[in-house]
């Protein structure tokens, strides 16, 4: 399917382009969260009156998570739940509990944006941990999980 992107899509484009993408995809996702539209001869017409509003748009979403990027790189939350002696935890520490003790601090983070390469984190210690506040902006953030004994 033939579609026309209104922000920037990872692995896919950038705003303003056409591209060609599975029909599911561009149906199920895409469209719906108004990533992009069918790429008609209307549509291809009207975004290019809109352009510049789209473009100033994607600008400033970009430099408010920026924004938020500076204030938040180096920054090391403490979390903790119950381990046993040897500091393997009973549960884990998952992308929800981090972007929950970040969103207290007054940093207003998804789930979805919390990155966990390896998985829920299952031991005491500091881990390393990205966040994803925009397609461009990656900041490193320290969790240190913290050992509670029941």
């Amino acid at each position: 399917m033939q579609i026309i992107l209104l922000e920037k899509v990872v692995n896919v484009g950038n705003l303003g382009d056409v591209v060609k993408v599975k029909d599911g995809y561009a149906r199920n996702f895409l469209i719906p969260q108004k990533l992009a539209r069918r790429a008609t001869k209307a549509a291809i017409a009207e975004f290019e009156v809109r352009r510049a509003d789209l473009e100033k748009a994607a600008a400033e979403k970009l430099a408010a998570a920026q924004a938020q990027g500076e204030k938040m790189a180096g920054l090391t939350i403490q979390i903790g739940q119950k381990a046993g002696v040897d500091g393997r935890l009973f549960g884990s520490v998952t992308n929800a509990d981090i972007a929950e003790t970040l969103t207290k601090q007054g940093f207003a983070v998804e789930k979805a944006q919390v990155r966990l390469p390896q998985g829920p984190l299952k031991m005491v210690g500091d881990h390393p941990v990205q966040v994803s506040l925009h397609t461009d902006v990656t900041v490193d953030v320290t969790v240190s999980v913290l050992g509670e004994h029941a």
